[in-house]
């Protein structure tokens, strides 16, 4: 039975273009090794990581339509799948594995540093994992939910490679939004002329923290969003510190915290700063409500997810009609034949400290943050995706296993970390690999040849991350100033809080009954728990975002509705060269941090006390200049104005 309003591909199903080819795979696989290396630097020193989806897409219409003189929207859309592979993995691996370097560095603690051959299976597992559990998910999400989960940034990626493809005015607007941003975001991120993050918290009578990152990406983020996840997101932010904060701050007051000085002494809690109190106890009730909140998005989408899977089932040894080429996915049978094996391979392989129980929690746990994730990114997009949340929900159930079950000590930890590295890959890995399929299904690409890619992808990023992490401990040592590796300290932190009985679960189940509170009242529970995990900083431009989209659509004055709707979704193209403009300049100085170029380049120095005083406005001003660019490029006159141009 046809669907109402059947969404049609740029590139219809019964059309054969090139696709899958060797430009495309070689491409994709160098740039999978760049931004896994980058991205792998850029996590251990700030804890986040920038998706690469839209900046191989675009380097990838750099290489292929300008210099090879191609035009092939499916080539690059390849490039870019296999690219952002390298990401999601180092994302996954980071956040996790430096705990055992930095154990090992700790003297008496009985932990030796993983091998090579070690960090690449671990990798690699997770890696295809991720994709292959993503298969059977994606007619449910990527199809069923077309036009209710968002995937901005899949959906931003095939904005870009399609206004490359079409050229005109379409494409002006997206490469403008992409310069305009890749300029603002080298001149506070590089530069550093003014800061990317304002902040005006409070201490004292009513501790609180408001601010943040003013930044092109998450306007952008929260522009293809809309007002209404968007406000979800900012809820969240809004209760954990203008509500919670205070509240552990009034109700905690003189009393001495778990935080100390440097002399040793505990802070008393009407003395923490906000941010204190937040990555010491509001990140514990965010990773609780980030856990229920999925456990409960899992169970709403169960019957629908059956369905899926019961439909893919049937299709086994199916090659499917040449006319339904955009619903090809890999055989089910292989899926389930590639799951078994790698969890036989998890538990006998002696270089993966795993056992039986550990294998079968990652199988279990790895479908359910897969889902998870792959949900999660269709709301807020990939560089959002609190993967560490995840991670943290995973290590405390797998840390409490293991010790009820005997495994306990140093054996116990390492264990607890190889399984939480797995699984926090293969979220990381399934969110990717839901953006790039979004991406596929809007632009017409083949899905299993897609599929094949993540996990080429997958493989070329598996063998990298481990090379570049020895490369990186060795030159400065996880834990250190240059590379702190702030996501693997506190998921070292959660391991050993679970071993030794002291893990605040008060705070956790806090979190657990506010996402079974926001659910009742009827609100949309993943995106409000994100949001409560996530810093303020993050989720407040979001809402900016969200807001200009929302006065464009119901505030500024139109001619006609196909006006509103022109320059609503020429705000998308703009937003979208936004998210990429960030995305490309995020890499280019991550590189430069690496080779130790990052402080020439760094002027702040120039500007002394005075500069220092007056960042938050500086900052503040810089970021509505920038906003004014979206509002200048989605003018109805402007865009008439271009279009009459172009038509000369």
């Amino acid at each position: 039975m046809e669907k109402k309003n059947e969404f049609k591909p740029f590139i219809p199903a019964d059309k054969i273009v090139p696709e899958f080819t060797v430009t495309s795979v070689i491409l994709g696989v160098i740039l999978a090794v760049i931004f896994g290396g980058a991205n792998a630097y850029l996590g251990l020193r700030v804890g986040m990581t920038v998706s690469a989806s839209i900046p191989a897409a675009v380097i990838s219409m750099g290489v292929i339509r300008v210099i090879m003189r191609k035009d092939s929207i499916l080539e690059n859309n390849i490039v870019q799948t296999i690219g952002s592979a390298g990401e999601s993995l180092a994302a996954g691996a980071i956040f996790t594995i430096p705990a055992i370097f930095i154990w090992a560095s700790e003297e008496g603690s009985g932990i030796s540093e993983p091998s090579f051959i070690t960090i690449a299976l671990i990798a690699l597992c997770g890696g295809i994992l991720g994709v292959l559990f993503m298969v059977p998910l994606r007619t449910a999400l990527i199809v069923e939910e077309h036009g209710v989960l968002p995937y901005p940034e899949g959906t931003a990626c095939a904005e870009v490679l399609l206004a490359g493809e079409e050229g005109g005015r379409k494409s002006k607007v997206v490469f403008s939004g992409l310069g305009i941003a890749a300029l603002y975001k080298f001149v506070a991120d590089g530069l550093k002329l003014f800061p990317s993050e304002v902040d005006f918290s409070m201490q004292g009578s009513y501790t609180c923290g408001i601010g943040m990152d003013v930044l092109p990406a998450l306007s952008g983020v929260g522009y293809i969003c809309g007002i209404k996840i968007s406000s979800y997101m900012f809820a969240g932010g809004v209760l954990s510190y203008l509500a919670l904060i205070p509240a552990i701050a009034y109700f905690g007051g003189d009393a001495a915290s778990k935080v100390v000085d440097d002399a040793g002494k505990a802070i008393a809690f009407n003395q923490l700063a906000p941010g204190q109190i937040w990555s010491n106890y509001i990140r514990y009730i965010g990773a609780g409500a980030v856990a229920a909140g999925g456990l409960i998005s899992l169970i709403k989408s169960l019957p629908t997810m059956v369905k899926t899977f019961s439909r893919a089932v049937k299709g086994f040894g199916k090659k499917g009609e040449a006319g339904d080429r955009t619903q090809r996915d890999i055989p089910m049978s292989a899926v389930l034949g590639g799951i078994v094996v790698i969890a036989v391979a998890i538990w006998l392989l002696p270089e993966i400290p795993v056992s039986f129980v550990g294998a079968i929690i990652i199988v279990v746990f790895g479908f359910f943050f897969a889902t998870v994730s792959s949900r999660m990114v269709g709301i807020v997009g990939s560089s959002n995706n609190p993967v560490s949340g995840m991670a943290i929900a995973t290590l405390i159930v797998t840390t409490a296993i293991l010790k009820a079950t005997g495994s306990t000590g140093a054996s116990g930890m390492v264990a607890a970390i190889s399984i939480g590295t797995v699984i926090c890959i293969i979220a990381a890995m399934a969110g990717d690999t839901s953006q790039d399929l979004k991406t596929g299904y809007i632009v017409g690409a083949t899905p299993a040849k897609q599929q094949i890619g993540e996990l080429i992808g997958a493989v070329v990023s598996a063998i990298a991350i481990g090379g570049v992490m020895y490369l990186l401990n060795a030159a400065w040592g996880f834990g250190s100033e240059q590379i702190p590796a702030p996501q693997a300290t506190l998921m070292k932190m959660v391991v050993e809080g679970v071993m030794g009985g002291t893990l605040p679960w008060v705070l956790i189940f806090m979190g657990v009954f506010i996402a079974i509170v926001v659910e009742i009242l009827g609100i949309p529970v993943l995106a409000f728990s994100i949001g409560l995990y996530l810093p303020i900083h993050l989720s407040a431009p979001i809402m900016v975002g969200g807001v200009i989209k929302w006065l464009m659509e119901n505030k500024r004055k139109y001619a006609n509705d196909k006006e509103r709707k022109d320059s609503v979704d020429t705000g998308v193209l703009y937003a979208a060269g936004m998210i990429a403009g960030e995305g490309i300049i995020g890499i280019l100085l991550a590189v430069l941090a690496v080779v130790g170029l990052d402080s020439v380049i760094d002027l702040s120095s120039v500007y002394g006390d005075a500069f220092q005083s007056a960042g938050n406005w500086v900052g503040l001003v810089a970021f509505v200049l920038l906003l004014s660019t979206l509002f200048i490029f989605t003018r109805p006159k402007n865009a008439v104005e271009v279009d009459a141009k172009l038509d000369k």
